[in-house]
């Protein structure tokens, strides 16, 4: 909820046509791609990971 605000907040500097708009859309592209990524990176990524390197480790603990 928190990220959908954040870029639903973001869009309108993004898509801005006022004075300085130039320079706020090249500070809020990155923010939102960041925005973006990062719950699919702790949502889907991290906890993959973890799980990886937990069966490389208990590999050999499981065969007795």
């Amino acid at each position: 909820m928190t990220v959908a605000v954040i870029i639903a907040g973001l869009l309108p500097i993004l898509w801005g046509t006022g004075a300085g708009s130039e320079v706020m859309s090249r500070i809020a592209a990155p923010m939102i791609g960041g925005m973006i990524t990062a719950p699919l990176l702790s949502l889907f990524i991290i906890p993959a990971a973890y799980k990886l390197m937990w069966l490389y480790r208990h590999r050999g603990k499981r065969s007795q």
